[in-house]
């Protein structure tokens, strides 16, 4: 019997004669009465409020003193943003890069996972949950949204209120719950590139005000966006599948239960990067990329990466499947309400890849399947929120397991591009031509936690809320990488300079104590402000990735951990309602300090010769934020969101060097490097970039929007016909740990409009228009290995287009 169960039924015969006082909102009833409208804060432009359960109890948005956005189911559905990779578009403050779904990152104001890294032994700074359980693999973000009522995307830490301690904030997924009222919709939406996109969704009750339930369906095809010539297939498509079912049980006015459980399926065409440009490295002339293609006869379909063109030699397979099972209950107390959440996850991952991102027979196999397990346990107890102190008091526990069996094998054009091409190894084929490496890597992880947040009411007008966190992590890992020639003799120096055999046990374990304190004043009904401190901390981790190799291609073992970092986090908030709240306009600006960065660097002290994860010094990021709507009738409505965010290394004097700085000769001590770009050059042993910005985050970033309605009859249905227009800004960004001009992401906006009909609690009928300028940006840009100067990329979406019909019954 899971703790939720057993300690709720215990509780109710504890305290079933004691009258509820304030009872919760049940997990049948719907708590925000827009949570189907628009753009949550920005629909309060008509005096509506939207309500958050971001601090544990039923709050309007208004007052809660924390920089939040909230997006309501209606809206996910016309803006087209069916996962978390599309609610970027709508949130200037998220960040979300993937160049295949394990090898995704989720930032918030520029903080959140070393960019452009995948490593199960670390955290991830912003904390995805849906229905209260905590997700642990960043992979589940690319899924759709299957019949959501709202997300809550949360900024800053968040610790003393959540289960999982996160440092950059928490993406908060609440689905539609059972109904005692039977009801039913449907959503058909179709486009170009054959895109069908189906969800369905069925409830009612099971027994009259005692059991509900809830059934939910999705599934999601498209085809690819780039043209494999070879092959002749379409890559980067969508194949999505996932269900989900919820029983709603509430046996007393006191106590409700809900037991929730999904499953998820991908398995798309996918995913890859091709030929974008090249810049010059400081290799010699011979050993970057236009030298090494022409040696062996190869040129690239295109060097224009939008016509879309590649010819890629591995099958791609992005291949990955997600469940679970969650009870959630809530027994209220009267004065206060327990919460336990339990729940059991899985992520299944089989991939395969094209790492040498071109049609050489260089790497013909790149996979690294994954199986991880997931048991988490959250118990909490708040106050209603109606007394001079309220609070929330926890417990979380956590404990996941992941086993990973990679394989990566050359081919037979491997010798000539990754050595020397002069020398006797180049020269042969047979060199590295199978050279195979099967990796096995083991990790479990065990976190657990207690925190608790305290809410003085010093007044009617003013608060003052500390919260406080004790911490504890622990992670062991077991990396084990076999090397092979395929002849069954030992690894010659050039076999093992490109793959060499290692083994080691890392182990991490850690305590800690953070904290945060708020300080609110409600100026008036319309206006409150608020001030926040917090003091933050990610767990340290290990390496599961393997090991930077010394002189003699050892791995070393002391770079097997990473500390915690450490945050400082200052913020202040003012959000105001005015106009008889048609406009709403909420102001956060923010500063924060991470000490021990997690990040990819490099080490000449240790005669290190690639790069790995470690701590980098000292980040800061500070910026400025602000969400507005203003509706100036009851037929029109607009809003505009952004932010200003200066985010960069304040320390960081062991870096990798861009690829301008890299691949010559290493420098030893008295060298004085070459120039970026110089053929056969000196290159330094590492690079300082302390005062560079960091990777992923833009400077500025909005996001904005309108809709015009009118009155309408069509089919005998009273209702309106619409218009909306949702655009979206960023400004360059860096693609790279390490700034480089090869690597910029230039700035870019999109815009996407939608036209249609809808009439109130029955259809919703529109067609879309998306990328509407048909805008050639860049999602990730990256470096082929070994410092050719190739640089790969991955366009995003073309201009697509299409027709959505919904029903509601």
């Amino acid at each position: 019997m899971s703790l939720t169960l057993a300690l709720l039924l215990a509780g109710q015969a504890a305290t079933v004669s004691t009258p509820p006082v304030a009872p919760p909102t049940p997990a049948g009833a719907q708590a925000d009465p827009q949570a189907n409208g628009r753009l949550g804060n920005q629909q309060q432009g008509g005096g509506g409020d939207v309500v958050v359960t971001a601090r544990r109890r039923a709050e309007t948005i208004q007052t809660v003193p924390i920089a939040m956005s909230v997006i309501g189911g209606t809206a996910l559905a016309e803006t087209g943003a069916y996962n978390v990779s599309r609610l970027t578009q709508l949130q200037p403050t998220l960040q979300f890069y993937s160049t295949n779904p394990r090898n995704s990152a989720a930032n918030i104001r520029g903080l959140g996972a070393p960019f452009g890294l995948t490593n199960d032994g670390i955290e991830q700074g912003v904390g995805i949950y849906v229905d209260q359980v905590y997700y642990s693999r960043i992979a589940s973000a690319t899924f759709d949204f299957t019949d959501t009522e709202r997300i809550e995307v949360l900024r800053g830490p968040q610790g003393t209120l959540y289960g999982k301690n996160t440092t950059a904030g928490a993406i908060n997924i609440t689905t539609r719950k059972p109904s005692f009222t039977p009801e039913a919709r449907i959503e058909l939406t179709t486009g170009n590139y054959q895109f069908i996109q189906a969800k369905a969704s069925v409830s009612g009750p099971l027994i009259p005000d005692k059991l509900a339930i809830r059934l939910s369906a999705s599934v999601t095809e498209r085809d690819g966006t780039i043209h494999n010539v070879v092959t002749g297939k379409d890559l980067n498509a969508q194949d999505n599948k996932s269900v989900r079912g919820q029983l709603y049980w509430k046996p007393t006015d006191n106590l409700d239960l809900a037991l929730s459980g999904d499953y998820g399926q991908q398995n798309p065409n996918c995913c890859v990067q091709y030929y974008a440009r090249t810049g010059a490295t400081q290799r010699p002339l011979n050993r970057q990329y236009a030298a090494l293609a022409a040696a062996q006869g190869y040129v690239v379909p295109s060097t224009n990466a939008f016509d879309r063109v590649t010819d890629v030699d591995t099958p791609l397979r992005a291949k990955q499947e997600l469940g679970g099972v969650s009870l959630l209950g809530n027994l209220d107390l009267g004065a206060s309400t327990i919460t336990s959440v339990s729940a059991w996850r899985f992520w299944n991952w089989d991939p395969s890849n094209d790492r040498d991102f071109i049609g050489l027979p260089i790497t013909t196999v790149s996979a690294n399947p994954s199986q991880q397990t997931q048991y988490s346990q959250e118990l909490r107890i708040a106050s209603n929120g109606k007394h001079t102190l309220d609070y929330v008091l926890g417990a979380f526990y956590f404990y996941q397991t992941i086993d990973t069996q990679g394989l990566q094998v050359q081919g037979p054009a491997a010798s000539a591009f990754l050595l020397n091409p002069t020398s006797a190894g180049g020269k042969n084929p047979a060199t590295l031509n199978g050279l195979t490496s099967r990796n096995t890597i083991g990790f479990t992880n065990t976190s657990a936690a207690l925190f608790g947040k305290l809410t003085w009411n010093v007044s009617d007008r003013f608060q003052i809320a500390p919260g406080l966190r004790l911490n504890y992590d622990k992670k062991k890992g077991d990396y084990v990488s076999v090397v092979t020639n395929g002849t069954g003799t030992a690894l010659t120096a050039d076999q093992r300079g490109v793959l060499a055999p290692q083994s080691y046990q890392p182990d991490f374990d850690n305590w800690n104590l953070s904290g945060d304190i708020t300080a609110a004043y409600t100026v008036t009904s319309d206006i409150h402000a608020y001030a926040t401190y917090a003091r933050s901390y990610k767990s340290g981790g290990i390496n599961l990735s393997g090991l930077p190799l010394d002189g003699s291609n050892n791995p070393i073992l002391s770079a097997a951990t990473v500390k915690p970092e450490k945050v400082n986090h200052f913020e202040l908030g003012l959000k105001t309602q005015f106009l008889d709240r048609r406009v709403t306009l909420n102001l956060a600006g923010f500063w924060t300090e991470i000490s021990d960065y997690q990040a990819t660097v490099t080490n000449g002290q240790l005669g290190v010769l690639r790069g790995y994860l470690a701590n980098a010094g000292k980040v800061r990021t500070r910026g400025l934020e602000f969400d507005s709507a203003f509706r100036p009738t009851d037929r029109f409505s607009f809003y505009a969101n952004g932010a200003y965010t200066d985010a960069k290394y304040v320390k960081f004097v062991d870096a990798p060097c861009p690829p301008e700085l890299s691949g010559g000769t290493t420098a030893t001590a008295g060298q004085t490097p070459s120039a970026p770009g110089t053929a056969g050059g000196i290159s330094p042993q590492n690079c300082d970039i302390s005062g560079q910005r960091l990777p992923g985050v833009s400077k500025w970033a909005f996001s904005y929007g309108a809709e015009y309605d009118l009155p309408a009859t069509l089919g005998g249905l009273d209702g309106q016909v619409y218009l909306g227009y949702d655009g979206s800004y960023r400004s360059t960004f860096s693609s790279n740990p390490s700034r480089s001009a090869y690597t910029d992401i230039n700035g870019y906006a999109l815009s996407n409009f939608r036209l249609g009909f809808k009439a109130k609690d029955s259809w919703n009928v529109f067609g879309w228009l998306r990328n509407a300028f048909d805008e050639k940006y860049y999602e990730v840009l990256a470096l082929q290995s070994g410092s050719t100067g190739l640089v790969v990329g991955q366009p995003g979406d073309p201009r697509t287009y299409g027709l959505t019909v919904s029903r509601s019954f």
